[in-house]
């Protein structure tokens, strides 16, 4: 009886260990799976992209002959259609595909932060401080160059802050901050509506067409100016930002028990957020919904968290997407590109109030 009573605890410890084996092992399978999903969705994102590049050379606007567009594109010159693509649809892609780029990272950095599909930058408010800037920076100054990057910069910033600050009792995430950004955003557009009446007529109209989120103005310095800009603060700052980020979305206390300095995460996540969305904003003009909707279709699409860089793929693809439906939409009318967004975008965002409201999460 000794003997059997002895031998009880190292059943009960086997059965315990075998019972927990399971867990550890499916624990791999799941992780695996979920990589190998972002892998399909990055390489099915890419091809959507590299398909709608296409129909865009081709199909843009008007259409032209394959065999043109492939010996321009092979570095013959072909009268015409040279100008046509070198000097407008290429420009377009690329100004189209960087801005998107930074939209979506800039999204769905915020997204991931606040643990809310509601805050990215066109809902926050923060877009509506890039654009008043760039709109003051136009109208009031008559800026048009590199300072116009800088003022829609610090615009996003500056609002970004205030609305931290505004934000700043009880819990910086949720409703507080996305309720303040409304009421922020809200007084921006008064503002903006304010510079218009103070413009000259040109001006105005140009601003207006800016407003709607546009690729008309693309060149070739544009696009360098977005890929230095975007390229510098992906390669020096978005590593230490997703690092930082991993950290703090196990909470404040314990990233600070993991030796991060709080403080200077947020503020340094908030920068990057901000300027890859701000910079953007300043060429192209606002496009509507382009950071809010890529984190959420990226995490449909792997059925996981919100992929940043996924994001940041998805939502050049959404650009270009919708630059080529602007083009080829009505046969005697070219839409810029943020009216395409937006039409896409509201009801997205309709859908995700609607889902959180049945489902009793709160904004």
């Amino acid at each position: 009886m000794a003997a059997a009573e002895m031998t009880q605890p190292s059943k009960t410890k086997d059965s315990d260990s075998s019972a927990q084996a399971p867990k550890a092992i499916t624990a791999v399978p799941l992780a695996s799976r979920r990589k190998s999903r972002t892998r399909r969705t990055a390489l099915w994102m890419i091809l959507a992209l590299l398909l709608a590049i296409a129909a865009y050379l081709f199909w843009g606007r008007d259409r032209l002959p394959a065999d043109e567009v492939l010996q321009v594109l092979t570095g013959q010159s072909v009268p015409g259609t040279s100008f046509i693509i070198i000097e407008d649809r290429l420009p377009r892609i690329a100004v189209g595909a960087l801005a998107g780029a930074g939209l979506g990272i800039s999204g769905s950095l915020f997204q991931r932060w606040l643990g809310n599909p509601l805050a990215s930058p066109d809902v926050i408010g923060v877009g509506y401080g890039a654009s008043a800037a760039a709109v003051l920076a136009v109208i009031i100054l008559g800026y048009n160059d590199w300072k116009l990057n800088a003022f829609s910069l610090a615009g996003g910033l500056l609002i970004a802050a205030l609305i931290y600050w505004l934000s700043a009792s009880g819990k910086r995430t949720g409703s507080r901050l996305i309720l303040a950004g409304l009421a922020i955003g809200a007084m921006l557009q008064a503002l903006i509506q304010y510079l218009l009446t103070q413009a000259q007529v040109n001006t105005a109209s140009d601003v207006m067409h800016w407003l709607t989120g546009s690729l008309s103005s693309s060149n070739w310095e544009n696009a360098l100016l977005l890929l230095v800009s975007l390229g510098v603060i992906g390669i020096l700052l978005l590593p230490v930002v997703l690092r930082q980020l991993k950290m703090l979305e196990l909470g404040e206390d314990t990233a600070a028990a993991l030796g991060v300095h709080v403080g200077w995460a947020r503020a340094l996540l908030v920068f990057a957020a901000v300027a890859m969305g701000a910079l953007p904003i300043a060429v192209t003009g606002p496009l509507a919904f382009v950071a809010f909707l890529a984190g959420p279709i990226t995490a449909a699409l792997t059925r996981g968290p919100i992929n940043i860089l996924l994001s940041g793929l998805t939502g050049a693809t959404l650009v270009i997407v919708a630059n080529f439906f602007a083009a080829n939409l009505f046969a005697e009318l070219s839409l810029p590109v943020g009216v395409i967004t937006g039409a896409f975008g509201a009801p997205f965002l309709i859908w995700i109030l609607v889902r959180a409201n049945s489902t009793g999460s709160g904004a």
